[in-house]
């Protein structure tokens, strides 16, 4: 079977073909640069920029891969969680040429996507595994026993950790997208100048909490003179805040279910010190960890080709109705066939 993959969930434009015997034969990313000078993605820009991106990117992969949009098999599309324009894009895009082409089309749920995007690689995790989730929308620590199958162990209960990055690198005058910018700044950082606490770390539970640590680093901020050193030892404080917390709560996910496999995904996997850190951990613990490529930890075309094609060789397709869900539980989601 031979998907084309469609992501337009929030700022970017992704495409993908996926070969279910031959593999991913081609993709292509647009970010859009537009939200830079606002701080922050402008919905309405979003929406307005896929529909400019979207049909050229689609030609420009299908060129790539050698393959002619009547030899696919099927559509894949991000339905959600995001932005309800810049979904809808994506979904009446590729609901309506899966109608023209008379094939079966599958909307697919944006952090099954990121889940799953790490079986894109060689060697690929097995089932069962735990997953951390890390992204601009959302935290969560899953249990995953199969494709659709979903236990959610853990989530944010305020902003997710990209949120945080994000809000903290505005806070410190850093540009957008601020969890690169951060990053890079925290490099520059003395790891022993500020301590930031690590959030519900107090007990053993897997929920997260990282608004507390933006107003933390503000007022840490506001007790300094603002200078480039200053500003550089909190982003040190805050990223290593971040980063142990996160392992803390992987370490107590794995131990709580027994087992030994960890795959890590999303936006900020793309972190190298959230890389390092867990690989080190990883060693010590004897765990299997997995990773995406750094080209797919953000948001792609990839990831949603390759979740659709296992729901579409399992029978699994849409109706004829175009939707999208803004808020989408990944709980929600069941198996293919059921």
């Amino acid at each position: 079977m031979i998907v084309l993959g469609i992501e337009t969930s929030c700022d970017e434009t992704g495409v993908a073909i996926y070969d279910a015997e031959k593999g991913l034969l081609a993709h292509s990313l647009h970010s859009q640069p537009i939200h830079a000078e606002y701080g922050g993605v402008v919905p309405e820009l979003a929406s307005r920029d896929h529909i400019r991106k979207l049909t050229p990117l689609i030609r420009q992969v299908s060129c790539s891969a050698g393959v002619d949009l009547h030899q696919l098999n099927g559509i894949a599309y991000t339905a959600g969680p995001g932005l309800i324009g810049a979904l809808l894009v994506g979904a009446a895009t590729g609901r309506s040429l899966a109608w023209a082409l008379k094939v079966p089309s599958i909307a697919v749920h944006h952090m099954e996507g990121h889940l799953l995007a790490p079986l894109l690689e060689f060697p690929a995790p097995v089932f069962p595994f735990i997953a951390l989730l890390v992204s601009g929308g959302h935290t969560q620590l899953v249990r995953v026993h199969s494709v659709g199958r979903y236990t959610i162990m853990g989530e944010s209960l305020d902003d997710a950790v990209g949120e945080a990055f994000d809000k903290t690198a505005k806070m410190l005058g850093l540009g957008y997208p601020g969890g690169p910018a951060l990053a890079r700044l925290a490099e520059q950082g003395k790891s022993d100048r500020f301590h930031f606490p690590r959030p519900l770390t107090d007990r053993q539970a897997l929920d997260f909490s990282f608004s507390g640590l933006k107003t933390h680093a503000l007022n840490t901020l506001h007790a300094t003179e603002g200078h480039l050193q200053d500003r550089a030892d909190i982003a040190r404080a805050f990223q290593d805040a971040v980063v142990d917390t996160l392992l803390i709560k992987c370490r107590w996910a794995l131990e709580a279910s027994g087992l030994s496999r960890l795959v890590v995904s999303g936006g900020v996997s793309a972190n190298q010190a959230l890389r390092s850190r867990l690989h080190q951990l990883a060693q010590q613990q004897a765990w299997e960890i997995f990773f995406p490529r750094l080209e797919f930890c953000t948001d792609n075309g990839a990831m949603i080709a390759f979740a659709g094609c296992q729901r579409l060789v399992a029978g699994q397709s849409e109706s004829l109705n175009i939707a999208a869900r803004p808020r989408w539980p990944l709980g929600d989601l069941t198996a293919p066939g059921r």
